[in-house]
């Protein structure tokens, strides 16, 4: 094992990659960045839905999808309300299904099926699989038919298999739905609001009585207003806690939650509406994007979004003009302790945000192109950089406008240094992979890059990490596919993708299964464009990269595509590979037949099989070796139909004549 120096860095201003190898990056400490930021993701990871099951509040109609589904073969489609968890109830139905002690099996399968993306692997589930399919933000009735034809084929499919799927439809477009479906359908009523803010705030930790929760402004909410916000009022009386700003108990911290919940629009609309300047919009807009950083960075940025406004800087000097803190006490914004700004109210920041982006859409470019240059201001740490991205990606997907989002994913990772990952790039990916109506667009974005023209080699390993991390938690199909076509260009960068997706195939026999197939699929063009899949097969089919235990009907099927191919110098790694396993561990001793049966037919194939092994044996001359080429040569001389001695052929150390010829 190998050692290297350790280095300390001290106030980095970017990724560092303190030794060898491709640098993986994990923003927010790991893949749950976005619930902590509480941000509502896709993922339907373990670990998320055991999170989720904390502060599921079961719907009325729970309990009779639930009986229905727990029949091997079963599927379910819910029919309920917008805003009324119905998707989060989807996700508890099949995470239940497969908890140990019922009905599910470990190892199986709990995946999102994609709408309209055709470039997966065929649908092919096994006993125990579990399957969402979210049609609920359909609108158009031909999509929304063809996704239903696909519901009734993968529905054939799952009973015969013995999995199990949950279809979550659209509201308001039973006309549209065939009858034979009915059946299956189930409709949900919302749940309580006040056992949904109850459960939310148990899991904040939140210590109350029963009676601190009767309040008619909350009765209201909670009788009124989706589940997401029931879950961020819960989210808003931590925050209102843990700053220490707003009172020292429950009903101070739940008061200031509503307020922020019900109020916040129309405060943030009166002030601006009494702010007339556009440079103390500037200000406000700049503050409530870079919020909790320093005041100089936030002064740096407001007047680099005077700039991209075009505004005309007054021709007096500094010193005659109003100063900065007359601006920010004009504005009710505060300094900390450490100099960092935030507003006198919970959750102002968040407000204005949404104000801006709703109201003044013909300024969207502009701000677009100011965040683009305004994230890399030098007073910004890591944290602040991600922080004002989401900030901006939250408002840009819910105007609309993803594509404002991934070109700035497009121009960060473009202008990365060389070597490095740029985070904004890869947090402003993965909160689009993540979002519940444009991932699908993002998704498709991806693969369009990836099978497109030239990509920066920063652009790809933003692409890379992004389906590690993000795309292969909900989709992992999709993210093979994509890594897959990453990992055969010839950037530089496309080696950290192959080895992205060697490591993603290497935990999943399934997903092994899936890619071996595609590259026997791409290996079978063209030469020339064949060369770089068939480069990649033959690592896939390596023995460090194959699950344990080793699926042998995919590596035969695998090395028959690599044997049917003209001997070439690609055949020795995956070969000695082989021979170094069944050396290692006698109980791999079965890839030698299988090795072997996938060259059959072929002479020239088990020729060079034989020379690689003969090549390996002499190595050293070590016992082991010898004994285990000897049964190479006796499989391949079955094959040829060849009668000789295998300890003859053992201490030749070198080819036959026949194999010469």
């Amino acid at each position: 094992m190998s050692e290297w120096d350790h280095v300390t860095v001290t106030d980095p201003q970017g990724p560092v990659n303190n030794g060898p190898g491709p640098q993986y990056i994990h923003y927010g400490g790991g893949p749950d960045w976005m619930i902590r930021k509480g941000i509502d993701s896709l993922r339907i990871a373990r670990e998320d839905r055991v999170r989720l099951a904390d502060r599921f509040a079961r719907p009325a109609g729970y309990r009779i999808a639930a009986d229905q589904l727990e029949k091997p073969g079963s599927v379910v489609l819910l029919e309920a309300e917008p805003g009324s968890g119905r998707r989060a109830a989807a996700i508890m139905l099949l995470h239940e299904v497969g908890e140990e002690g019922r009905v599910g099996e470990r190892g199986a399968r709990f995946d999102e099926l994609p709408l309209l993306e055709k470039e997966g692997d065929p649908f092919t589930p096994s006993s125990g699989d579990r399957f969402l399919i979210d049609l609920s933000g359909m609108a158009d009735e031909d999509h929304y038919s063809q996704e239903l034809r696909r519901v009734t084929a993968c529905r054939s499919g799952v009973q015969r298999a013995g999995a199990h799927m949950v279809v979550v439809l659209p509201w308001g477009m039973r006309h549209a739905r065939s009858p034979e479906l009915e059946p299956h359908t189930v409709r949900l009523r919302r749940p309580r609001g006040i056992t949904v803010v109850t459960r939310h705030l148990r899991m904040e930790r939140m210590t109350f009585r029963s009676s601190d929760l009767m309040r008619a402004d909350l009765q209201h909410l909670c009788d009124q207003s989706p589940m997401h916000e029931l879950a961020r009022l819960a989210r808003l009386v931590g925050s209102a806690r843990d700053s220490g700003r707003f009172g020292g108990d429950f009903t101070d911290w739940l008061g200031q939650a509503l307020h922020a919940v019900t109020d916040r629009a129309e405060e943030v609309a009166h002030q601006v509406r009494t702010v007339r300047t556009a440079p103390e919009r500037g200000l406000l807009l700049a503050t409530a994007m870079f919020e909790e950083s320093r005041a100089d960075t936030v002064h740096e940025a407001w007047l680099g979004l005077m700039r991209a406004v075009k505004h005309e800087e007054e021709t007096t000097t500094e010193l005659e003009r109003t100063d900065f803190g007359e601006h920010l006490r004009k504005l009710e914004v505060e300094r900390d302790p450490e100099g960092r700004l935030r507003f006198r109210q919970l959750a102002y920041a968040e407000a204005v945000r949404t104000y801006f982006w709703t109201n003044f859409p013909s300024v969207r470019e502009s701000l677009r192109n100011w965040i683009g240059q305004a994230t890399a201001l030098r007073g910004l740490t890591t944290d602040d950089r991600v922080n004002v991205v989401v900030r901006f990606g939250e408002q840009s997907l819910a105007a609309g406008r993803p594509d404002h989002l991934f070109s700035l994913v497009v121009r960060w990772a473009d202008n990365a240094p060389r070597g490095f990952r740029d985070p904004r790039a890869l947090a402003g990916c993965e909160l689009g992979l993540g979002h519940e109506r444009f991932g699908g667009w993002f998704r498709d974005r991806i693969y369009k890059c990836a099978t497109g023209g030239p990509l920066s080699d920063g652009l790809i390993r933003v692409l890379t990490a992004a389906c590690l991390q993000g795309l292969s938690a909900t989709h992992p199909d999709l993210a093979i596919v994509r890594l897959h076509h990453l990992a055969v260009r010839k950037e530089n960068a496309a080696l950290e993708a192959k080895e992205a997706l060697l490591a993603l195939v290497h935990r999943k026999r399934r997903l092994h299964r899936l890619l071996v197939n595609r590259l026997r699929v791409w290996s079978g063009r063209e030469p020339e464009e064949a060369e770089p899949h068939l480069r990649l097969l033959t690592e896939v089919l390596g023995s460090d990269r194959t699950p344990d235990p080793p699926p042998w009907p995919d590596l035969f099927r695998g090395w028959e595509t690599v044997f049917a191919q003209m001997p070439t110098a690609l055949w020795n790694p995956l070969v000695r590979s082989w021979l170094n396993a069944v050396a290692d561990d006698e109980e791999r001793k079965m890839a030698l037949g299988v090795m072997v049966g996938a060259a059959h037919g072929r002479p020239i194939a088990l020729h060079r099989l034989y020379s690689i092994a003969c090549e390996w044996a002499g190595a050293g001359h070590h016992p082991s070796r010898a004994a285990v080429a000897a049964l190479f040569w006796q499989h391949i001389d079955q094959a040829q139909f060849i009668r000789t001695e295998p300890t003859e052929r053992a201490g030749s150390g070198s080819p036959t004549t026949e194999e010469e010829r």
